[in-house]
């Protein structure tokens, strides 16, 4: 799989045109991309600025973007702010690429915002594996799959999260600092949690194009809480 922002860039012209010309889009594909229920997938962007204390989901609006010609114009995009700095987006699987799906895919697939989010969780787990887990250095532990592009939708896999606190009940503190950098310590580990509050700010910022959230999160009687905001500059 090539990089998730090079496979999101040209799909968001390909559903301009599709918006355009609706009739030249079949129901079931988009882009030359399959755009059933099966195909559903989901992603996790950075929303700058924001801090979430809730994990409802909300509708982000929509999305704008330049056309070439130096029009601007708006996208619709099933989209979502979840909690802290992140937003969540439901995307459409492809061999080269992933395109957004939109408001109108989820009435066409008879999904709310909920159920279209654990149907794509569970489409990832099919295709890219379930998450494993893997110690790292100063007691974090990385959550990945095969796919580091969609690391970071396991952060949305609560039975994941649900499994990890039968042996940590006090709760765990993450982190999704990058697309492929989902890290977690238990938060009864104070050194390795000291670790990642001082380490999130670098790991974050550092990551340019990649980065998705400055945050952390805590995960505690099955559900997310913040736990560190993402540190805004004065």
């Amino acid at each position: 799989m090539n990089s998730l922002g090079s496979r999101l860039l040209l799909p968001l012209l390909l559903q301009v045109f599709c918006c355009l010309f609706s009739n030249l889009c079949p129901a079931q594909t988009k882009g030359g991309v399959d755009t059933s229920a099966s195909n559903l997938m989901v992603v996790l962007r950075e929303s700058f600025g924001a801090n979430k204390e809730d994990e409802e989901l909300k509708p982000t609006g929509n999305a704008k973007t330049t056309l070439p010609d130096g029009k601007e114009i708006e996208i619709e995009m099933a989209s979502f702010e979840f909690i802290g700095d992140i937003h969540i987006r439901l995307v459409f699987d492809g061999p080269q690429m992933m395109i957004n799906a939109t408001p109108a895919d989820l009435v066409r697939l008879n999904l709310n915002a909920d159920q279209a989010v654990r149907l794509a969780v569970s489409n990832v787990k099919r295709v890219y594996g379930e998450p494993t887990v893997k110690p790292r250095s100063a007691g974090l532990m990385q959550v990945s799959g095969k796919s580091p592009d969609l690391d970071s939708s396991y952060f949305l896999d609560r039975d994941f999260w649900r499994g990890l606190l039968r042996n940590h009940p006090d709760g765990v503190v993450v982190s999704v600092a990058q697309r492929g950098g989902l890290v977690y310590v238990p938060l009864a580990d104070a050194k390795a949690v000291d670790t990642l509050k001082k380490g999130v700010r670098y790991l974050h910022s550092s990551s340019e194009r990649l980065r998705i959230s400055g945050a952390l999160y805590l995960f505690k009687a099955d559900k997310w809480s913040v736990f560190q905001p993402t540190y805004v500059p004065k």
